[in-house]
């Protein structure tokens, strides 16, 4: 009996107990961030930007349809000229989307510095939106279009401001992956740079969408 225990305490001495040490990281389909906290699954945040997508298409279909309808209900509906600045600012935002799948693809190869100066490209081009926009505002006042002179002015007004409110927080964002520090986050920059682009194209589909609304409704 003696001569048996004795091999076996030296076999478990040497494993420590059987069990060697488990390696840390492991994040399901989510990949290891690196930070120690607990992995969350990508499909879990692609999820999360779908259903945020699909509230705003709601909130803004739902202006749409009080758009058509005040406009069909009575004869003060007042067509103005849409400030040709907005043909400029469609085209920077176009544009933006092709420069946020350039930052994209050197993200994905791995060319840091080539990522951020596309990524910063796309947020500037984001902002000259938003400052275009403002000219198109004051071009409008210039001319004594405001909010309260007509129901098309009110609701040009008010569409394109909620626009612009909603992609100012896609430039919040942007900013937000370019300047973050992602060693201790439980998301990669990888991942994070492909929610926000898929909400910039979004802004982008929707500008569009208002655009042509606000061109054909007039």
């Amino acid at each position: 009996m003696p001569e048996t225990l004795t091999p076996d305490l030296e076999i478990i001495e040497a494993g420590h107990g059987g069990g060697g040490d488990v390696p840390a990281g492991g994040d399901d389909d989510g990949g290891d961030s690196g930070s120690g906290l607990p992995g969350i699954p990508q499909r879990a945040y692609y999820t999360a930007i779908q259903l945020a997508l699909v509230g705003i298409v709601m909130f803004f279909m739902a202006l749409t349809s009080s758009f058509l309808v005040r406009k069909g209900l009575g004869d003060d509906w007042v067509a103005f000229a849409l400030p040709r600045v907005l043909w400029f600012n469609s085209l920077v935002l176009l544009a933006s989307s092709v420069t946020i799948e350039v930052a994209r693809r050197y993200r994905h190869e791995g060319a840091v510095a080539a990522f951020r100066r596309w990524w910063a490209f796309t947020a500037a081009l984001g902002a000259l939106f938003v400052a275009g926009q403002l000219v198109a505002w004051r071009d409008l006042a210039s001319q004594g279009v405001f909010l309260a002179t007509n129901p098309s002015s009110s609701f040009f007004y008010l569409l394109t401001a909620l626009h612009a409110l909603h992609l100012s927080g896609g430039i919040l964002a942007l900013c937000y992956v370019a300047f973050r520090r992602w060693q201790r986050s439980r998301i990669t920059q990888s991942i994070a740079a492909d929610l926000a682009a898929i909400y910039w194209h979004f802004m982008d589909g929707l500008w569009l969408f208002l655009f042509a609304l606000l061109y054909l409704g007039r």
